[in-house]
């Protein structure tokens, strides 16, 4: 996307890493392999107590961390994982990967931001490089689109996965201009208030973050990925109504253990932000259809957003399934 390079590029990548991704193989007992292209980290910590949920009811779940989103979606398009977490929309067209998303986890609240000592407008970034979280993700998608509203064009996208190390390089003087998430904006409004702009973006509805699957995978386990997808949308509705519920189920399920004062300090602040980013119904069809527009006006979907159909990107059985036992809100 570049939003998504090329497709020759994508296929290539695809091609490589079933050689070289080092991600084991399925054991005899078939665990739900789930890979993040992100580190542990306050981000994730509302997914990992979803999957703790999960586990409780008899879902076997691994988890593995990679690099990039990017290496997750090809993890799970070469069979080497099931479930990724992403926006693989573009992957899911130009490539037609055999996954399908099941799961919306959260809607785009991002914000771009520049260095003033270089830049203080949009218009300022023509020609300069702007740091992204992954090729084909949500941000890249906005910060593309805003390029094209202002008539710039950026020399390079650097990929850093993480808002908490985009916030970090923005700090250290490593990245002048990027998109941050709602914890980064308050760090970078607190720690160097005169030293940062917040661009304006016109308001968007999509998706910032989902869940995938190989769709064979969903094919022959529809009753653990409806657990996942159910732990998943109470979680995410315990957490709309109480955000400090966060800090305890971290310290109940004792996840992030090492997490320092200053990460554990962030739990309730960055998902008291979050919480209207939340999907209380796990996105569905008027999801995928925010998206279409969403994302064919920014490159990374071809095509009349209209003509575009649900069900070569979504699988909405569990999804369904799920609502019709715990109702919608």
């Amino acid at each position: 996307m570049g939003i998504l390079a090329d497709i020759t590029q994508s296929r290539a990548v695809v091609s490589a890493l079933a050689l070289a991704l080092a991600i084991p193989a399925a054991a005899s007992a078939d665990p739900m392999r789930v890979a993040f292209g992100d580190i542990a980290t306050v981000e994730t910590l509302g997914l990992l107590i979803a999957m703790e949920r999960a586990k409780e009811q008899g879902v076997e779940i691994e988890t593995t961390f990679l690099k990039s989103e990017d290496i997750a979606a090809q993890a799970v398009v070469s069979g080497q994982a099931d479930i990724g977490i992403g926006g693989p929309y573009a992957l899911l067209q130009k490539v037609k990967a055999p996954i399908r998303i099941f799961l919306q986890l959260s809607e785009l609240q991002m914000y771009p931001v520049v260095n003033t000592e270089f830049y203080d407008e949009w218009a300022d970034l023509d020609g300069q490089e702007i740091a992204v979280h992954s090729r084909g993700s949500g941000t890249e998608a906005i910060m593309q689109m805003m390029a094209d509203k202002h008539g710039i064009k950026y020399s390079s996208v650097a990929y850093v996965p993480g808002a908490e190390v985009r916030t970090g390089a923005l700090l250290q003087g490593n990245v002048k201009a990027t998109i941050v998430d709602s914890s980064g904006k308050r760090v970078l409004e607190a720690e160097a208030p005169d030293k940062f702009a917040f661009l304006p973006l016109d308001g968007v509805e999509a998706t910032d973050e989902a869940m995938f699957a190989n769709t064979e995978y969903l094919a022959e386990n529809p009753e653990d990925v409806a657990k996942l997808v159910e732990a998943v949308v109470t979680t995410w509705r315990e957490i709309a109504a109480d955000p400090t519920v966060v800090a305890k189920l971290r310290e109940q399920y004792n996840l992030l253990p090492d997490a320092t004062p200053e990460m554990l300090a962030e739990i309730e602040p960055y998902y008291s932000g979050m919480k209207d980013a939340l999907p209380m119904n796990g996105g569905g069809e008027e999801a995928a259809r925010s998206d279409f527009a969403f994302y064919t006006a920014s490159g990374a979907l071809e095509g009349n957003p209209e003509d575009l159909k649900v069900e070569d990107f979504w699988d909405l059985t569990a999804l369904n399934g799920v609502l019709g036992k715990i109702g919608t809100q």
